[in-house]
C-alpha cells in the first residue's frame, strides 16, 4: 500500500513509518520542509498543500499538531494547540475530498481527552464528550474531517490514550524522576489512566487502515486501565525504586498556565475501554500494565 503520514517525525509517526516500510509499504511523509525526497509538502497555517502528491494513495494517517504539553497553557499556546489541529485536519480533509483518486481511508488522530475528567465512569466510543479544554480541542479536531466523510472516505478518529515508550511521551519524561527514586502518585492516586504501548498504538493504526468495518471513533487504549496509584506502584517496581512521594494537587494554582496543564495531565481521570478495536478482532500485544512496562523498559 501507499500511505501518507503527517507528523511522521514524531514518536508515533516514526514508529508507524518504520513498521510499514519493514512490511514493504511505501510511506509518503507530509512535511513542511522542502527538498525531502518522496515527501508531500504542506503548510497548514498558510492553507497550502501539494495536492497532486496525494493522488492515488491507499490511505492517509494524520498525526500532526502542536504538542499539548510543549509549553504552559497560556492563551496563545491553547490557541496554537487548537488551531494546529483544526486547520491541519480541515486542510487535509478538504484536499482529499477534492482528489480525482482519493484514498479509501483517513485515520485522523484524536485523544481520550475527548471525554474530559470523568472519575470512575467507564467510557466507550459512545460516551458523550467532556467540557474542558482538551475535550474542546478533540471535538474540533474530529469535526474538521467533515469534508472527507461527505466525500465518502472512510474516516477513523483514533482516540489515543497515554502512549508508553521509554524514548518519549509521558513515560519518557517520567523515567528520569522515577529512576532517582523521586516518583510518586498524583494526589489521591484514584484517577484513572488509560494507556497503550507504542507497539500496540502502531498496530492499532494499521488495524484501522486494514479494517473496513471501522469508522468514526476508535479508542486506542489497552483493555485494562489503571489508577494513577497503581501505575505509580507498577513503574516503581519495574525500576526497583521507591514511590513514596505524593504530588499535591495545589500545583493547579501555579500561574502562567503551568497549573492548568499539570492539573489536566496528572489529575484528570478517564477510564476508557477499546470496544471498537476488540469488536473487530484486534488483539493487544500488551494488555496488562506490569507486562507492558517490562517489555517497554527491556527495549530501552
Amino acid at each position: 500500500m501507499d500511505i501518507a503520514i503527517t507528523g511522521a517525525s514524531g514518536l508515533i509517526g516514526t514508529a508507524l513509518a518504520e513498521s510499514l516500510r519493514v512490511d514493504g509499504h511505501r510511506v509518503v511523509p507530509v512535511v513542511r520542509k522542502a527538498g525531502i525526497a518522496g515527501s508531500v509538502r504542506w503548510d497548514p497555517a498558510a492553507g497550502t498543500i501539494d495536492q497532486a502528491g496525494l493522488e492515488g494513495l491507499d490511505a492517509v494517517v494524520h498525526l500532526a499538531g502542536e504538542g499539548i504539553a510543549s509549553g504552559p497553557w497560556t492563551a496563545k499556546h491553547r490557541e496554537r494547540v487548537l488551531e494546529s489541529r483544526r486547520q491541519g485536519t480541515a486542510l487535509m480533509a478538504t484536499t482529499l475530498a477534492a482528489l480525482d483518486r482519493p484514498p479509501a481511508t483517513l485515520v485522523s488522530g484524536s485523544a481520550i481527552g475527548y471525554y474530559g475528567d470523568r472519575g470512575d465512569e467507564v467510557l466507550t466510543e459512545a460516551s458523550d464528550p467532556g467540557d474542558d479544554f482538551l475535550a474542546e480541542v478533540c471535538l474540533a479536531w474530529e469535526g474538521a474531517t467533515a469534508a472527507a466523510v461527505v466525500a465518502g472516505i472512510r474516516v477513523v478518529h483514533l482516540r489515543t490514550g497515554i502512549v508508553l515508550d521509554a524514548s518519549g511521551g509521558a513515560l519518557g519524561k517520567q523515567l528520569p524522576i522515577f529512576k532517582l527514586g523521586l516518583g510518586g502518585k498524583a494526589g489521591t492516586g484514584r484517577q484513572w489512566m488509560s494507556w497503550i504501548t507504542l507497539t500496540d498504538e502502531v498496530r492499532a493504526i494499521r488495524h484501522a487502515i486494514e479494517t473496513p468495518a471501522l469508522s468514526g471513533a476508535v479508542n486506542a487504549t489497552a483493555p485494562e486501565p489503571v489508577t494513577n496509584a497503581a501505575f505509580t506502584r507498577a513503574l516503581g517496581q519495574a525500576l526497583h525504586r521507591p514511590t513514596f512521594l505524593t504530588i499535591p494537587r495545589l500545583v493547579r494554582h501555579v500561574p502562567l498556565g503551568i497549573g492548568p496543564l499539570v492539573d489536566s495531565l496528572l489529575f484528570s481521570s478517564a477510564r476508557v475501554e477499546p470496544q471498537a478495536l476488540t469488536a473487530t478482532g484486534f488483539r493487544f500485544s500488551h494488555g496488562e500494565l506490569t507486562e507492558a512496562l517490562g517489555s517497554v523498559l527491556s527495549r530501552s
